[in-house]
């Protein structure tokens, strides 16, 4: 079954937005008594049935509705977009389908990329939520240079790849259902952003053996945490 989203689900009838519409009834040549599935990217899923065909409004009744709560943890990876636009999107794409609930893009000193494109991310994110049918869309926030960032949120982890003391991310006591990674840029930290966070308690976390790249690195932080905590 096809699957769409909207911005709100409130009523038993729901009208699609244009590019929603225009995807349904001009691209897949949907019709009226069509089914299809419909996400408001807030846990809730609809089963309906087209009634209005418009490529620009299409309408459709709710015939069945379900809700699924948020996971147990609230996943936040603050992560240095990459030079390569498309491996950043790669990294929405599958943090997505894995479920992540909160994604910033931090600029660092050896960032390669200091803007985004933030209109395109969210596309990104919607596509994946509609492919992997996941009811919760994560929320995309503005890109943050990573000092302040470390200064306005709770302490988490920095995975960084340099010597020194660090654990396991799979060993790190994840006691508070708020879980915040941070994963930097191609050239990586450097060492006074990592003393400033270890300063600022943030702890320093290993993703394994290898040396990984940015968007591997943030997709093995996700699925870590996931296994950890489903």
């Amino acid at each position: 079954m096809n699957v769409f989203y909207t911005t709100g689900i409130l009523d038993d009838v729901v009208i699609l937005d244009d590019a929603e519409s225009h995807h349904a009834v001009k691209v897949l040549r949907m019709v009226s008594g069509d089914q299809l599935l419909i996400l408001d990217g807030k846990g809730t899923t609809c089963r309906a049935e087209i009634t209005n065909p418009h490529p620009k409004k299409c309408e459709c009744k709710i015939l069945e509705k379900s809700f699924r709560e948020k996971r147990p943890v609230n996943l936040h990876i603050a992560i240095a977009p990459t030079k390569l636009n498309d491996r950043f999107e790669w990294f929405l794409e599958k943090a997505t389908e894995i479920g992540i609930e909160e994604i910033t893009p931090v600029i660092c000193s050896r960032s390669e990329r200091r803007q985004i494109n933030h209109e395109r991310y969210l596309k990104v994110l919607v596509a994946a939520m509609k492919q992997s049918r996941n009811p919760w869309l994560p929320v995309l926030n503005d890109p943050v240079d990573l000092i302040p960032f470390l200064a306005a949120n709770q302490p988490g982890y920095i995975a960084h790849c340099m010597d020194g003391n660090k654990i396991p991310l799979k060993h790190a006591n994840l006691t508070s259902s708020l879980v915040t990674i941070l994963v930097g840029p191609e050239g990586d930290f450097t060492d006074a952003e990592v003393d400033t966070a270890v300063a600022g308690k943030w702890e320093p976390v290993s993703l394994g053996d290898t040396r990984l790249r940015t968007e591997t690195a943030g997709i093995v932080a996700c699925h870590t945490i996931t296994l950890l905590k489903n």
